[in-house]
């Protein structure tokens, strides 16, 4: 069973101290974060698939815009507004940044080490920098400034299994995103295989992912998010508007790491290992 934590805060002082020794090789496509580089480009596309399927809500600025719409992303009006949690060194962030339909991304993590990782690798490119399109904090998400707000996404990718209570956690971004808006991340199934998978050969015999990344009682299963939801549904948020309903959105998509290949998405594979979760509000 999962252990359980009553702690209102998503920081934990073993999770910042074991990311904080790999801040150094984060951006070393060949070194420690080698399989969240290679995961990026399935990052996107499950990104991309969650807002294509969206319809036009109270975010419609950034729907039209990843539509095609003729609204530009960076310093005008439209584009939509990330919120990357967890961002570490900024790999998704970056890329997030990139995209035409971009408006803004603010990147937030509570290892400071690994952020100004991040923000040496921006000063590489000043572009992205320009007009606040790309800019990071070190904080939590509970702690972030109620200023900060108006995101249309909220992206936590593999933070949940590293969170002391990832149901607060998912609680806290939604409501901090945008009703209509997304909760996009991933994440682990608390399977067997999940625990072969990535302690075993990934830690212990390939050494693709540094010994000590994960706890597998901390990893999260699809019904569980979906059961979360279910507490969730009815409740309002600070300034009006429903938390969850029970006709929002829900999509999820397995995936495996493949030696030689990189990450493939795989059908049925949310139940026993790896996967993408898009909640929308």
């Amino acid at each position: 069973t999962r252990p359980h934590s009553t702690t209102t805060s998503s920081a934990d002082p073993h999770e910042i101290s074991h990311f904080t020794s790999l801040a150094s090789t984060w951006w070393d496509s060949n070194g420690s974060s080698r399989i969240l580089h290679l995961m990026n480009p399935l990052r996107i596309q499950f990104i991309k698939h969650c807002l294509a399927s969206s319809s036009p809500s109270s975010s419609s600025r950034g729907v039209k815009a990843a539509a095609g719409g003729g609204e530009e992303g960076g310093g005008g009006g439209g584009g939509f507004r990330y919120l990357d949690v967890g961002c570490g060194g900024g790999i998704l962030s970056e890329s997030l940044a990139r995209l035409p339909s971009t408006k803004s991304v603010l990147g937030i993590d509570p290892t400071p080490a690994v952020l100004e990782i991040a923000r040496q690798h921006l000063r590489q490119d000043p572009a992205l920098a320009k007009g606040g399109r790309l800019r990071y904090l070190n904080t939590t998400i509970e702690d972030l400034h109620t200023g900060e707000g108006g995101f249309d996404v909220i992206t936590a990718m593999e933070v949940m299994e590293h969170v002391p209570s990832p149901r607060e956690f998912l609680h806290t971004c939604l409501e901090r995103v945008e009703p209509g808006g997304w909760v996009i991340g991933s994440t682990i199934a608390r399977h067997p295989v999940a625990y072969l998978t990535t302690k075993i050969l990934a830690e212990e015999i390939l050494r693709v992912v540094p010994w000590g990344t994960h706890q597998w009682a901390k990893y999260v299963d699809v019904g569980e998010i979906r059961s979360w939801l279910g507490e969730m549904e009815g409740r309002r948020v600070a300034g009006g508007g429903e938390l969850w309903r029970s006709d929002g959105e829900v999509r999820v998509m397995g995936c495996v790491y493949v030696p030689g290949w990189g990450w493939k998405e795989v059908t049925g594979g949310e139940r026993v290992g790896n996967y993408f979760f898009g909640v929308r509000r």
